[in-house]
């Protein structure tokens, strides 16, 4: 039986400050590139904590998401096609606390940068994805969507351990007539 597809969930934080936009300069198997404080969704997390999780872990910065910008999916041109993987991809702005600056950045992160709309478009050929430039943008056009168009069932944060006992029966609603 052939593996079911499965995209990755990734979420990834906009955070603007004075015109000029929060980046991180990472190391990966293509060669450093330019991405938003971004990553995947880990077990146990709602979507909103994994974008304050991966800035906090990727920046050293306190961070509130505060809306969402978009729902993006993409898929890597990397050849083989079947080694090709696709993202879907939540992102998020809001509010940027304060930065530790004793915390050690993500492994791979090589540093933060603040660059404008403007030096971001300079570097499409450093992009981690062709969604960086497109989450500015919409952000830029004032694309908002409230937090509460998201809900994360109670299931979906409990602890790993009985998030994968959970997992493994999954319960019939009482009175349920099929898929809703």
């Amino acid at each position: 039986m052939r593996n079911p597809w499965k995209p990755s969930v990734t979420v990834a934080a906009v955070i603007e400050r004075d015109g000029r936009f929060l980046l991180v300069e990472e190391q990966t198997a293509d060669g450093v590139r330019l991405n938003q404080p971004a990553g995947h969704l880990d077990p146990g997390e709602s979507l909103p904590a994994a974008a304050a999780r991966e800035t906090l872990e990727e920046t050293a910065f306190d961070f509130t998401p505060r809306q969402l910008i978009g729902v993006y999916l993409w898929r890597t041109e990397t050849p083989p096609l079947a080694d090709a993987v696709t993202y879907l991809r939540f992102a998020f702005c809001g509010d940027l606390g304060a930065a530790d600056p004793g915390r050690a950045l993500d492994h791979g992160i090589l540093r933060t940068l603040w660059l404008t709309r403007e030096e971001i478009a300079a570097r499409a050929a450093e992009h981690r994805s062709p969604l960086v430039l497109r989450c500015v943008d919409d952000y830029l056009r004032g694309v908002r969507f409230p937090l509460e168009l998201l809900f994360t069932h109670p299931s979906a944060v409990a602890a790993a351990a009985t998030q994968a006992a959970a997992s493994a029966v999954v319960p019939a609603c009482a009175g349920a007539t099929g898929p809703r």
